[in-house]
Order: C-alpha cells, then sequence, then structure tokens
C-alpha cells in the first residue's frame, strides 16, 4: 500500500503517487486506443493499491476526461482527492488560447463541478499563466471560490518564479505542477529551492520522461494520427536516438536492482522529497501496479548520485513542446 504525503504547509493530504488521467481520453494513442471499461477499472485499482489522488483538467477532451472521472468515482467521491485545471478557452474543441479572467475562473470552475459531479475540487490549478491577467486578480478569483467551499486548495501549473511568489502573496498555494523527471530537470537551479522556501509542494508530471524512461516508446512516425507523441520533437530523428542513449543508466540499475526502468525513475522522485507527488499517467491496470511498485524501490546515495550525474550529463535532445506550446510555459 502507499504512504502519504503532505502537499503544501496546510492539510492537503494525499498518496505518494498520484494518477494522471489525461491518456484516459487524449494525446496518447488514437480514439481506437482507448478503454473506458479498462480506464474505470484502472482507477478502481488505484484506489485499490492505496491511490488516492487524481488528476485531471477541462482541457483532457475537452471535457470528457472529468466526466470519465467522475463516472469512475461514483460512490467513492469522499475516499479520493481530485485535482483539476482550468485556464484555456476553446473554440470547435480545440484550445485557442489562454484565458484566467476572474469571471472565467467562476465559469470554468461551475463546469468542472457539474462534470465531476461533486461539490467541492480538492485542488484546483491554474493550467497555465496568462500573462494578460495579474496573477493577483486570477488568485483572487480561485481563493472566493475556497471561501464558498467550492474549492479546497490552490495550485498553479508551469508558473515562473515571480508568478509563484506573487499568487503565494495572494493566497497560500498548495503546490505547483510541473515536469520533472531524471530528464527533466529545469526545476532544480530555481523553481524547487522557491517552492520548499514558500512551503509548497510539487506536483511532478510526465515523470517517466514521456516513456522514454521506461524503455517503450517508438519513433514519432510509428505512432497513430492523433497521439502527441507524432508530433514531439523528442521522438523524432536524432533526437529520438539521443534520448534513448540517455535513458540507459536507468535501465542498466534497473536490471541490476530487479526493478522496471519505470520503477527506478519514479523511485528517483519519490527519494527527491517528501514534498514531492509524481502522477505517472496510464490507462491500463499492469501499468499501474507497475509504478505503483516504485514506492517499494529503495535507492542508496550512491545509486542516487549515479543517476543524478549520468542524466544530468545527457542532455536531452529536442524541446519539450512545440514552439507554440513552449509560449504557454511562463519561464
Amino acid at each position: 500500500m502507499l504512504t502519504s504525503r503532505r502537499l503544501g504547509t496546510h492539510d492537503l493530504t494525499v498518496s505518494e503517487l498520484g494518477l494522471g488521467c489525461m491518456g484516459m481520453s487524449q494525446s496518447y494513442g488514437g480514439p481506437e486506443e482507448r478503454d473506458e471499461r479498462e480506464s474505470i477499472a484502472t482507477i478502481h485499482r488505484a484506489i485499490e493499491l492505496g491511490l488516492t489522488f487524481f488528476d485531471t483538467a477541462e482541457a483532457y477532451g475537452p471535457y470528457t476526461n472529468e466526466e470519465l472521472l467522475s463516472r469512475a468515482l461514483q460512490g467513492r467521491r469522499d475516499s479520493v482527492v481530485i485535482a483539476t485545471k482550468f485556464g484555456f478557452r476553446f473554440e470547435n474543441g480545440r484550445i485557442s488560447g489562454v484565458d484566467s479572467r476572474p469571471e472565467h475562473v467562476r465559469e470554468a470552475v461551475e463546469g468542472s463541478l457539474r462534470r465531476l459531479n461533486t461539490d467541492r475540487i480538492d485542488l484546483l490549478y491554474q493550467h497555465r499563466v496568462d500573462r494578460r491577467v495579474p496573477i493577483e486578480e486570477t488568485v483572487g478569483a480561485m481563493a472566493e471560490l475556497v471561501h464558498e467551499g467550492k474549492v479546497r486548495f490552490l495550485g498553479l501549473s508551469e508558473a515562473g518564479e515571480a508568478t509563484i511568489r506573487r499568487a503565494q502573496a495572494a493566497h497560500p498555494i498548495a503546490a505547483l505542477q510541473s515536469e520533472y523527471s531524471l530528464w527533466e530537470r529545469n526545476l532544480e537551479a530555481r523553481i524547487i529551492p522557491l517552492l520548499r522556501e514558500l512551503g509548497i509542494g510539487l506536483v511532478p508530471f510526465a515523470p517517466l520522461g514521456r516513456g522514454f524512461l521506461t524503455g517503450s516508446v517508438k519513433r514519432a512516425e510509428e505512432y497513430s494520427e492523433g497521439d502527441f507523441r507524432r508530433n514531439d520533437p523528442r521522438y523524432q530523428g536524432e533526437n529520438f536516438d539521443a534520448n534513448m542513449r540517455a535513458a540507459s543508466t536507468v535501465h542498466d540499475l534497473a536490471t541490476r536492482k530487479g526493478a522496471t526502468a519505470g520503477q527506478i525513475a519514479l523511485a528517483w522522485l519519490l527519494h527527491k522529497g517528501e514534498d514531492i507527488v509524481p502522477i505517472p499517467g496510464t490507462k491500463r491496470r499492469r501499468y499501474l501496479e507497475e509504478n505503483v511498485g516504485a514506492a517499494h524501490v529503495s535507492l542508496n546515495a550512491h545509486e542516487m548520485a549515479e543517476l543524478d550525474a549520468t542524466l544530468a550529463a545527457e542532455k536531452v535532445a529536442g524541446p519539450r513542446y512545440s514552439e507554440q506550446q513552449m509560449a504557454m510555459i511562463d519561464r
């Protein structure tokens, strides 16, 4: 069974691993590869294993992932922590920009509450920083929802240092969600020290390096149309070859430890601090069970140093996102 960790300095307690639900509705695999019955069974199995922290967003689908999670949690709502996100506007079922105006915050949260079939959101994130709206105004609107009992805790996603400081001054922030893994280390120099200074937890998404750290990836052109990885720069050409080489240290250590490469990658994150709660995504029970097994993998100081040194030296090839998507990152 998983143990608990606390995000932030208040009373948001979650399982040490969460479940990213996005891939159940989009991005990974085409529609023909999605299986709602298996996704719901995966969520139920997660609860059996002691996993209580489920991550979704209005943008996933859009909207359909929140509805799926609601169906899966019917009769189980009070035993779990639900995190969701707002901050985009949509046209014809696609993201068309960011929108964190206070009036939109309320509209988005009311929609999430309805789709999730719940009276409160445990952790509400701003999905991407909207540079047109002062963060104090956005957080102020979020805080009003806390006072009304519709939201319990507040979070940010992919926010930079200045935004985090200003947001925290407006209302306590429990967590920052951002990409962080053995091979995506951009948070280490400045963001993680800031989070610890302010008492904010870290929720890493893509903790398995978008699959590279598990060794289960294919080249971009081998994925179906509609799969995020088909257009991911890191899966293309020479970038793919370089990134497979960068991940080889993880595979070598996994062999020595009798674990999987994915378990080593997650164990590394869990050993990085009690204020870090990774949310590996999966839509199948067998991968969920493997991920949960990472909580029982022990890494000594020498093994942590080996992973730190090798993956820091082997730079990941290719940007995290397309140029347009990178423009939305507040760093």
